[in-house]
C-alpha cells in the first residue's frame, strides 16, 4: 500500500473530510498537524507550493487538497494511486 502523508490543522472541515475518505477506504496515513507549528506549515508550503489545508501526498507525490482528493476518487484514480 502507498505511503500517504496529510498536512492538517485543527478545526478544518476539509481536513476532516479528507481524513474520513482515506479512513473509510482503510488507508493508513501519517498526519502532520500544523495548527501551532510554524515549521510544519512552512515545510508543507515548501513541498506543495500551497498555503491551504489539507495538503496530501501519496508516495511523495503531491495530489493536492481535499477537493483534489475527492476528484481523484470520483474519477476512479485514487485507488490506482493508493495501490502503487
Amino acid at each position: 500500500m502507498a505511503e500517504v502523508v496529510i498536512y492538517t490543522r485543527k478545526m478544518c472541515g476539509f481536513c476532516t473530510a479528507a481524513k474520513k475518505l482515506l479512513s473509510d477506504k482503510g488507508v493508513s496515513f501519517r498526519e502532520h498537524d500544523a495548527t501551532f507549528d510554524f515549521d510544519v506549515k512552512q515545510e508543507m508550503i515548501k513541498k506543495s507550493g500551497r498555503k491551504t489545508f489539507p495538503q496530501i501526498f501519496i508516495n511523495e507525490e503531491h495530489v493536492g487538497g481535499c477537493d483534489d482528493l475527492f476528484d481523484l476518487e470520483k474519477a476512479g484514480q485514487l485507488d490506482v494511486k493508493l495501490a502503487s
